[in-house]
């Protein structure tokens, strides 16, 4: 991201954004709410257009052209906040649409690739179930497995944990690490910090639609430089 600015009317929701994310690298980005972390995510699979600056993703810029997008959406997969499951299709439906449908698999290879993914994100045992059935934290498992069902080289994923209730956090966190251990190249908005403590290679501090710090998360949470990541963080590690 090289100087990017985005608007929503009159809010002007990204200032100048100047973002580099090396390959196989895992950046976790904080900040209170509305500081534009949702945002990045979205601009960077064009779920959202950017009003300024340049967005390139794997050497594909990200511009009006439909084909550039559709070229970006084929390898950036996205976790939202909320699980977004067809809830007609089983776990294993679910999962199999898109290798069926965008990527044009036969259907034994889409179901294979389908349980091979489900497995990966420890929810294989639940393929044959509707999402009703399943709780909170089997459902975003379910939605990761779909998502790496398409074989993406980058994983954005949006407060994934924000919506469960808090003794589902640990499995889907525990499926993110794992993730994270195979050098999968992740960008991750999230309030746990522990987590973030664990996995990420660099933290990003967010506030007001700007970048205010970028630091390896031992002195990010230990000797933050700038006054608004130190309150942010006094609040959030009470």
């Amino acid at each position: 991201m090289i100087g990017v600015n985005k608007w929503y009317g009159e809010f002007h929701v990204l200032r100048d954004v100047d973002l580099e994310v090396a390959r196989g690298e895992k950046v976790v980005l904080c900040g209170p709410s509305g500081s534009g972390k949702s945002t990045v995510l979205r601009c960077l699979n064009r779920l959202e257009a950017h009003q300024g600056g340049r967005i390139v993703v794997d050497g594909t810029e990200l511009t009006d052209d439909p084909r550039g997008v559709e070229k970006v959406r084929r390898e950036v997969g996205m976790v939202f906040q909320h699980f977004n499951l067809f809830p007609h299709l089983t776990a294993l439906e679910n999962c199999m649409l898109a290798p069926l449908h965008v990527r044009r698999l036969p259907a034994k290879e889409a179901e294979a690739l389908a349980l091979h993914f489900l497995e990966k994100a420890r929810i294989a045992d639940q393929a044959r179930k509707y999402p009703a059935s399943l709780s909170g934290g089997q459902q975003q498992r379910v939605a990761i497995a779909r998502a790496l069902c398409m074989r993406p080289r980058i994983m954005l994923f949006d407060e994934p944990t924000s919506s469960l209730d808090p003794e589902m956090v640990k499995e889907v966190l525990d499926t993110m690490t794992a993730l994270a251990g195979e050098g999968m190249t992740m960008m991750v908005v999230t309030h746990e910090m522990g987590f973030a403590r664990q996995v990420a290679d660099r933290m990003i501090f967010m506030d007001e639609g700007q970048i205010v710090e970028i630091a390896p998360p031992e002195p990010f949470f230990t000797a933050p430089r700038h006054e608004r990541t130190r309150n942010f963080l006094r609040q959030i590690l009470r």
